[in-house]
């Protein structure tokens, strides 16, 4: 049964990657919006913005900017899955011997790789404005496994956004939300620059927490405690937005 799984879970994986080589748009407007974020904050408006340390604001920016790349990227699974919700092959997909859970899987698995080409090629830019780290391979392994849990958990929203719209705008536009949020965090100045409200709100959000826990890794500087509040949220997200488009699923397929 497990064999099974993974093999039509791999084939239709397959086949969602293959659309995305013959449309590579969609990984280029993906990481676009993030470039000139970086490129914005580095060139006109880092010079303004204290972060109370000696590092390159491009060190300071990055861990934010790549959550911005994640979360912009997303939407893409959502607008995919509601296109073959629309054109019926998804329910061509029912009437095969197929394990139903593949087709959900594939949209995410798709949505990792076609992420991490996106957060490899930011990665890539950073690297030429400057942006540098000692960090250890296990830090940078760290690093690939929390923006990993943290594209599945944005990825399982996608899916229940993409199950639930009712139109290919609407399947996209939860994304919105998401890439606003990391601009309320510290992933672009202290929370201790802002408001008293606007600061409790960034410091108990979970974008602060994921962005100072990658940020302190690539310092090579103690994590603290931020790692586990990055870890509570991300599995707590991931879990719910499972069980929930799980549920959404089945539902649409009734």
């Amino acid at each position: 049964m497990t064999t099974h799984v993974l093999s039509d879970t791999g084939a239709l994986t397959h086949r969602s990657l293959r659309h995305i080589l013959r449309s590579p748009d969609t990984i280029i407007t993906t990481a676009v919006t993030p470039v000139a974020l970086m490129l914005l904050f580095v060139f006109v408006l880092g010079g303004a913005i204290t972060t109370g340390s000696d590092e390159s604001y491009v060190n300071y920016l990055l861990p934010g900017i790549l959550l911005i790349t994640i979360a912009s990227g997303i939407a893409y699974t959502a607008y995919r899955l509601f296109l073959d919700l629309q054109s019926g092959i998804a329910e061509r997909f029912q009437s095969m011997p197929i394990a139903r859970s593949s087709v959900l899987w594939a949209h995410v698995f798709t949505s990792l790789v076609a992420n991490l080409v996106s957060v490899t090629v930011v990665m890539g830019v950073a690297l030429l404005l400057g942006f540098r780290s000692g960090a250890s391979v296990a830090a940078w392994l760290a690093v690939a496994g929390i923006l990993i849990l943290f594209t599945l958990a944005l990825t399982w929203i996608a899916v229940i956004a993409g199950l639930s719209a009712r139109s290919i705008d609407g399947a996209s536009a939860f994304s919105y939300p998401l890439i606003f949020l990391p601009f309320i965090s510290s992933a672009f100045v202290p929370t201790d620059s802002m408001p008293a409200p606007v600061a409790w709100f960034a410091e108990n959000q979970p974008v602060t927490s994921i962005v100072d826990t990658i940020r302190a890794l690539f310092a090579q500087q103690p994590v603290g405690g931020s790692i586990w509040v990055a870890l509570a949220w991300l599995v707590g997200i991931l879990v719910v937005a499972y069980v929930f488009a799980i549920l959404a699923y089945r539902r649409r397929l009734r």
